[in-house]
């Protein structure tokens, strides 16, 4: 009996360590994991500026002017155009 009883005391010592062990490496890892996590954790983003008022009709407008533009500058490189002419296809489209 006495053989046995060292057996089982020997076996409650390891395993009471192997617990020890695994609950100080869990303990480590997740205060590990927490100050990751505050490192990573982006602040709150800071109040949203107001909202700008609709300008569709202004932001559309200029964007047809500036691709007509660029349409324009295309047929002059082409040669479609002659440089007075685009000067004044441009003038026209800018006083519109």
């Amino acid at each position: 009996m006495p053989g046995l009883l060292r057996g089982v005391a020997r076996t409650a010592v390891v395993a009471g360590t192997a617990t020890a062990v695994s609950n100080r490496v869990s303990r480590r890892q997740q205060g590990r994991w927490a100050a990751q996590q505050e490192y990573e954790t982006p602040a709150p983003p800071a109040a949203a500026p107001p909202a700008a008022p609709p300008t569709a009709p202004l932001t559309t407008d200029m964007t047809n002017k500036i691709e007509q533009l660029k349409q324009l500058g295309d047929l002059r490189d082409q040669g479609v155009l002659t440089d007075s002419e685009f000067e004044e296809q441009k003038r026209r489209l800018l006083q519109s």
